[in-house]
């Protein structure tokens, strides 16, 4: 038997992408290639990895077995080719970022350019989910969260903390007035998160408490489509500042009950899998950043 890491990663690959046609392209590969080694590797291991229908793919005992020792295998070869790229002392390599959409457009983004200046050798792959993902089954070097982290056995980096802002368009508060106190923003269309209850708790003074607790009017998965929407005047919302500084120095979006905020910071922190020795070019990075942001 002669396993190759090319095998396994073919085989990771069609776990993780769910379908032969999505390992392909994940791959660079035609879907008849990666059928084809699959079918190789199976053949080598005299057993079934798989089974297929028409709809989805299953793993057997030993597919399963193999998936954990092949995730092992592979990350093994990630560190031990950066161990040799850190001796030269030349970051470099593919790093994998996950973090909100707002998070990438507002913050990353714009510092982009530099980056891949200042360390050309860098490859950046990001992707956005809004709760921490499994780092070792996406893959992930680093996932930026904002906000409070859950208990997790993941290590993390406090990169900033920052102010949030109770938002909302002029047209909006042409149309239904300027709340005064927080106990007014029942009367308003108030715009909160779906699936997140903790966006829906803004850092506002009243008579039972610091939190405020709103009832929204309309509800979104993302922070960057409730900004939107307050854009296009439809409700009030509650944003962390990183998203929402442009708008209001620029006017299309208003601050209101100031007064009555708790000085609330919001944490921004980086998670990542490695604990005492992170790779060069996660450092740089997480460097890079905290000294932008």
């Amino acid at each position: 038997m002669d396993l190759s890491s090319d095998d396994l990663k073919v085989f990771v690959a069609v776990v993780d992408s769910g379908t032969l046609g999505a390992a392909a392209a994940n791959l660079g590969q035609t879907t008849s290639a990666i059928s084809r080694a699959l079918a190789r590797l199976e053949e080598k291991l005299a057993t079934s990895l798989l089974t297929r229908t028409t709809r989805r793919m299953e793993l057997t005992e030993e597919g399963d077995w193999l998936l954990a020792k092949a995730r092992a295998i592979l990350a093994a070869l990630d560190e031990a080719e950066e161990s040799i790229r850190i001796r030269r002392q030349r970051p470099s390599g593919r790093l994998r970022i996950d973090a909100a959409s707002p998070f990438i457009l507002h913050v990353i983004v714009p510092h982009v350019a530099e980056f891949r200046a200042r360390y050309p050798e860098i490859t950046l792959e990001l992707t956005s989910h809004d709760q921490i993902a499994d780092l070792l089954e996406h893959r992930t070097d680093i996932a930026i969260r904002v906000g409070e982290l859950a208990d997790s056995t993941l290590h993390a980096r406090a990169l900033r903390s920052g102010c949030m802002s109770v938002l909302a368009s002029p047209a909006y508060l042409q149309r239904h007035g300027t709340p005064q106190t927080p106990a007014d923003l029942q009367a308003h269309q108030t715009l909160g998160f779906l699936q997140y209850e903790t966006g829906n708790k803004w850092p506002l003074r009243h008579e039972n408490g610091e939190w405020l607790t709103i009832k929204p009017a309309m509800l979104a998965s993302s922070g960057e489509t409730l900004r939107a929407l307050a854009l296009e005047g439809q409700g009030i919302v509650c944003l962390s500042e990183f998203m929402t500084r442009k708008d209001i120095d620029t006017g299309r979006l208003v601050s209101i009950l100031g007064n009555y905020y708790t000085g609330y910071q919001r944490p921004i922190q980086a998670v990542y899998y490695r604990n005492t020795q992170l790779s060069r070019r996660i450092s740089c990075f997480l460097d890079f950043l905290q000294e932008k942001i």
